[in-house]
């Protein structure tokens, strides 16, 4: 009797001791799968368009970096004209771009009927002119009368254009016309004018048909040139209106992704990195739109 009652007692511990061990496995397997069923957030993809020099370099050496912290993935696409990037954001193959000023997304969006927008203003590139290099004349009083000047043939950049070779004592314009002037607007002028693509400029400098090319700081830094150095004339970036921006649709202005972006190209360290890279030649903003 007393050895069936030991017998009973074994068995019912060692059913206890089953049964807890089954609950416990039980508990973790649950767990297990509630933490699977939990969904995980995936990481921000943008494609941004860029000009090589500076913007691609900014993006991919400081803004790429300190995305990835963020859980954000960018892709530059790099581009070597100015008419794309804003063709491609507007039929959302590219999520933004950064290669263009205010005045220039302001005149494609009422020529070609778009409606993008832009949510930080980044940098600035003041616009130079420079001299062939045979001909190396020093400075903008060195060009003799009727020198050839070649400029870009984008109709958005004249104005601006024009008004540099205004204040460069070059052409004298209608008076009023301040940065909005057309060729039309030329009253006076001790040079000749030749339009060409704004990517040709820099190698129109090597080209004896021309004396002088003016030229974006970002095609000249592309082709090697120091605007500070090696420009005869260059655009002042006091109260400059040309402010390089990062553009995006209505639509997507207000994503987490693009308003990461904008904080990151408006940060201490892209400063620092344009400052240190560029020496000048090209001058930090970095003020988010409200």
């Amino acid at each position: 009797m007393k050895k069936r009652w030991m017998s009973a007692l074994l068995s019912g511990l060692l059913a206890v001791s089953l049964a807890a061990c089954g609950t416990g496995g039980n508990e973790q397997q649950s767990s297990g799968d509630a933490a699977q069923d939990q969904p995980q957030q995936e990481a921000i993809t943008l494609k941004v368009g860029a000009t090589a020099v500076p913007h691609a370099e900014i993006l991919n050496e400081v803004v790429k970096p300190a995305l990835e912290k963020e859980g954000v993935n960018l892709e530059v696409v790099v581009f070597q004209d100015y008419v794309l990037p804003n063709t491609e954001l507007a039929e959302k193959q590219l999520d933004a771009n950064y290669f263009q000023h205010i005045p220039w997304l302001e005149a494609t969006n009422k020529e070609k009927g778009l409606d993008l927008t832009y949510v930080a203003g980044v940098h600035i590139e003041p616009m130079g002119i420079y001299s062939n290099k045979e001909k190396a004349y020093k400075d903008i009083a060195s060009l003799p009368e009727g020198a050839v000047v070649a400029v870009t043939n984008g109709q958005g950049e004249h104005g601006r254009i024009l008004a540099l070779l205004q204040a460069a004592g070059l052409i004298k314009l209608k008076d009023g016309v301040g940065m909005n002037g057309t060729m039309a607007d030329i009253v006076e002028k001790k040079i000749e004018l030749q339009e060409l693509e704004p990517a040709m400029l820099p190698r129109a400098i090597e080209d004896n048909a021309i004396d002088a090319a003016v030229i974006n700081s970002n095609f000249a830094l592309q082709a090697g040139l120091n605007p500070v150095e090696d420009s005869i004339y260059l655009e002042s970036g006091k109260d400059n209106p040309y402010v390089n921006v990062l553009a995006t649709r209505q639509d997507n202005k207000d994503d987490e992704g693009i308003q990461k972006l904008a904080k990151a190209l408006t940060s201490e360290e892209v400063k620092q990195f344009i400052e240190q890279k560029y020496g000048g030649s090209v001058l930090f903003v970095g003020e988010l739109k409200q």
